[in-house]
């Protein structure tokens, strides 16, 4: 048993493995970047509509005549 796990654990790495782990965590990492910048645009945008709604609530004379 113990020759099987050595065998296993110092064997060299499958070369289609470790690009597989490139591939995806620069995926990852990009996803990541994504989700930062929806969540930026996010809080720009509800700034915006606070303050758009702000605008609304004061104004003084009927919007309608």
């Amino acid at each position: 048993m113990a020759k099987a796990l050595y065998g296993h654990v110092g064997a060299a790495p499958d070369r289609r493995l470790l690009d597989e782990v490139t591939r995806l965590r620069s995926r990852v990492q990009a996803l990541e970047f994504e989700v930062t910048r929806l969540r930026a645009e996010n809080d720009r945008l509800a700034a915006a509509a606070s303050a758009e709604a702000d605008d609304i609530l004061r104004l003084t004379e009927p919007a309608l005549t």
